[in-house]
C-alpha cells in the first residue's frame, strides 16, 4: 500500500520520472522562462531575476559541478522539457544562515505543482550528495510556503532552527537532514 502525504495527493510510489542535467547555457533562458511567473516567485522575490543573473547561475552551477559532483541541476520532465531546477551548493550567502553548510534546494514551474517532481529530483539530489561524501544538508525554506516544507518532510528532514531574514521579512526555517556515512 502507498502512502500519501497530507499535503499532497501524489502517493509516494507513484513519482513522477524526472531527469536530471548539469544546465547548459541554454538552460539560462529556459529557468528564466519558467520562473516568470508571480506564483512560482512568491517567496523568491515576487519576480524571476534578468536572465544575465541566471547565466551566472547555470555557468557557476556548472563549475561547481565539475569541481564537486553536485550543483543546481536542470529538471526535466518525461518530455524533456525544462520544468525547474533542484540540486545542492554551498549556502550562497554569508551574513545570516546556514553559513558553511550544504544547502538542498528545488523550484519548479507551476504547470508541475502537485504532482510529485520536486520530491522525486529532490531524492535524487539527495542520493547524488550522499555519495559525494556530503555528510548532511540542509533546506532553507520560507515558512509560508507550504509546498516545500511538505517536501522536506516527505524527505525525512527536521526543522533544525529558524533564521530571521531581513530580505524576506520572515524568520526563514532551516530544516536538516544526515545523509549517513
Amino acid at each position: 500500500m502507498s502512502s500519501v502525504s497530507p499535503e499532497s495527493s501524489v502517493p509516494e510510489k507513484s513519482l513522477p520520472a524526472v531527469r536530471l542535467r548539469v544546465p547548459t547555457e541554454e538552460d539560462a533562458y529556459a529557468w528564466h522562462r519558467v520562473f516568470d511567473d508571480p506564483e512560482v516567485m512568491e517567496f523568491h522575490g515576487g519576480r524571476a531575476a534578468e536572465v544575465s543573473v541566471y547565466e551566472e547561475l547555470t555557468a557557476r552551477q556548472r563549475k561547481h559541478d565539475a569541481e564537486h559532483g553536485f550543483c543546481l541541476w536542470t529538471m526535466l520532465d518525461e518530455d524533456d522539457e525544462v520544468i525547474g531546477f533542484t540540486g545542492a551548493q554551498p549556502w550562497p550567502l554569508d551574513d545570516w544562515g546556514p553559513v558553511g553548510e550544504i544547502e538542498i534546494g528545488w523550484r519548479l514551474a507551476r504547470t508541475h505543482w502537485g504532482r510529485g517532481y520536486a520530491t522525486a529530483a529532490a531524492r535524487t539530489t539527495l542520493t547524488r550528495v550522499r555519495a559525494a561524501g556530503v555528510p548532511q544538508v540542509v533546506a532553507m525554506v520560507h515558512p509560508g510556503n507550504a509546498r516545500s516544507v511538505a517536501v522536506t518532510e516527505r524527505l525525512g528532514m527536521t526543522l533544525s532552527r529558524t533564521y530571521p531574514s531581513q530580505r524576506l521579512g520572515v524568520d526563514a526555517l532551516c530544516f536538516r537532514l544526515g545523509l549517513g556515512g
